[in-house]
């Protein structure tokens, strides 16, 4: 699976910026949550998607014997180490330490990043060491 050009990954995560946030939704201008926006940008890099999401918690915090976000990325993208992710890369961050990872951004330069993120919408911003050291798990977006 070769992967996606990640300029071309950019520009259509860009285009998603100032996207209200909607829980679920993934409907650019219209309203997304991070993996809607994720799901938005599949969409236009390589195309419809595979399967269909079931509903999710927003729970940050939530626990889980299984990874369920980064299993259902390896079913459709190639997984990369978080070290050698870099700029259209999707990353996963965990956002406490026994929790499962549940929120996701688009890397956007060595130091920046696209996301959605509740009352803000999609915005880009950068990659923090606090942000830097939650990214759990990184992938490519493959090519069409």
């Amino acid at each position: 699976m070769k992967p996606a050009n990640p300029d071309r990954v950019i520009g259509a995560a860009r285009s998603w910026l100032g996207t209200p946030y909607h829980d679920q939704a993934s409907l650019r201008g219209v309203g997304c949550d991070c993996l809607g926006l994720a799901r938005g940008v599949w969409r236009e890099i390589v195309g419809p998607e595979p399967f269909p999401i079931p509903p999710y918690s927003r729970d940050w915090g939530e626990t889980r014997p299984r990874e369920v976000l980064a299993d259902g990325a390896r079913r459709m993208m190639p997984e990369i180490t978080p070290a050698n992710a870099g700029p259209g890369a999707l990353v996963l961050f965990r956002m406490g330490s026994r929790a499962i990872a549940k929120h996701v951004g688009i890397l956007t330069g060595p130091g920046t990043f696209l996301h959605a993120y509740e009352r803000l919408g999609v915005l880009e911003e950068p990659l923090t060491a606090p942000w830097r050291r939650r990214i759990a798990f990184a992938f490519l977006f493959p090519q069409r």
